[in-house]
């Protein structure tokens, strides 16, 4: 990644031959141009006026290309819905760093605190242009790439809330390259979302098993489920249930902008019998919610105890976990699951958002499913199967034991 313009920072670090070294250097003005609009939307007085830097916003966060060379070239202003007042902003970011016609804005506007709230819920994201910039980065070839990556393990179908059904969501991800994926559509406790009843999920299996017959050699289909993590840690599953499937993914959907501990609820999850995958973990959303606030530390401790792979959800509003937790979970031990959240076929493209991030982290290949083969998918599948709930507390304990004696 180039180092252009006044905003440029440290990337996560790797240790090498007895001393740490960075991975990248981490720099993104086309997000914090973005987040200078989101500023500004979040300062409007109502959503008519809010509405153009708010597409203005999304243009920019959505750049192939750097806004230094747009404003190099003079060529900001062809960019749709990127407006005079827009141009303006992103012209004195790059230029000096700041922008005082935002900072004037704030200072003169009652809503300073909603700014200083939501700037909060910005943090470590990435833009377009930084992600396809992490992806070509030159990176040692241990680290996880889009070309070690086979398939995506979290996406919806028309069984549940998604927009298109399991044979486009197949033709999709094959012509991104992969050779394999794990459908999840919502589970029965999420009415919200279409949650699947069990007598369809049997239907649903049926035609997977239609599809896999059909598609054998070429691609395969594992069936999986997205089980809702409830307010008291547990499932929506039940046990019985959750044997259904050939992996579980459990994720948070509720009480997720509360500033409470919520460490007890995901340790809940994170030990729960048949879970293969924990899913976006927090379930942040860029400029609306933080998530759930918890003891990080120990919950990747416990999931890589049970050998449960934590989710970096591609998803660009989600982007959860982001590099620096995936950094935490890295030296837990963990394994991880790089997926898309597509509800479409559009949207996945979305596990490059994943990649990304991994590679921020530095996560090696072989510590990512979605680079696993077929035979060693469903055998870790399998195993997950078989494992046997284990108390909250017990596990917790086990964790802070092997953390002490390391």
């Amino acid at each position: 990644m180039s180092r252009t313009g006044p905003v440029a920072g440290r990337g996560p670090t790797r240790e090498r031959a007895g001393h740490l070294t960075p991975l990248l250097p981490l720099q993104d003005l086309n997000l914090a141009a973005a987040a200078l609009l989101y500023d500004m939307v979040a300062l409007q007085a109502s959503e008519r006026s809010a509405f153009g830097y708010k597409r203005a916003a999304k243009a920019v966060v959505g750049l192939p290309e750097s806004v230094v060379d747009l404003v190099a070239g003079d060529r900001l202003r062809d960019v749709p819905f990127v407006g005079p007042s827009s141009t303006r902003i992103v012209r004195e970011l790059v230029e000096t760093g700041r922008s005082p016609t935002v900072e004037r804005a704030i200072a003169s506007s009652a809503k300073a605190s909603d700014v200083a709230k939501r700037r909060v819920l910005r943090s470590n994201f990435l833009s377009e242009h930084a992600m396809r910039q992490v992806l070509s980065a030159e990176l040692p070839p241990d680290i996880v790439s889009r070309a070690a990556f086979r398939g995506d393990f979290q996406m919806h179908s028309t069984w549940s809330d998604g927009a298109e059904s399991l044979p486009l969501l197949i033709e999709g991800c094959a012509a991104l390259g992969q050779t394999c994926l794990g459908i999840t559509d919502h589970s029965h406790g999420l009415p919200i979302a279409k949650g699947m009843s069990m007598e369809t999920v049997a239907a649903q299996q049926a035609e997977i098993d239609g599809l896999n017959a059909e598609l054998a050699g070429r691609f395969r289909v594992f069936k999986g489920v997205e089980a809702n993590i409830q307010a008291d840690g547990s499932l929506d599953l039940t046990e019985d249930e959750r044997r259904h499937f050939e992996f579980v993914v459990a994720a948070p959907h509720a009480k997720l902008r509360r500033t409470e501990d919520q460490t007890e609820r995901m340790l809940a999850a994170v030990s729960a019998s048949a879970i293969a995958i924990l899913g976006h973990p927090r379930g942040r959303v860029f400029d609306t919610r933080g998530g759930v606030q918890c003891d990080w530390p120990r919950i990747f401790a416990v999931a890589a105890e049970r050998g449960v792979a934590v989710e970096l959800d591609g998803n660009w509003h989600r982007q959860d976990l982001d590099f620096t937790l995936a950094g935490q979970a890295l030296d837990a031990g963990c394994l991880f699951a790089l997926d898309s959240d597509a509800h479409s076929r559009r949207e996945l493209r979305f596990t490059d958002y994943a990649i990304a991030h991994a590679r921020l982290a530095g996560i090696p290949s072989e510590r990512v499913i979605n680079c696993w083969s077929d035979d060693r998918l469903a055998a870790w599948m399998a195993e997950r199967q078989e494992r046997t709930p284990v108390p909250p507390a017990r596990s917790a304990k086990g964790a802070r034991a092997r953390r002490a004696a390391r």
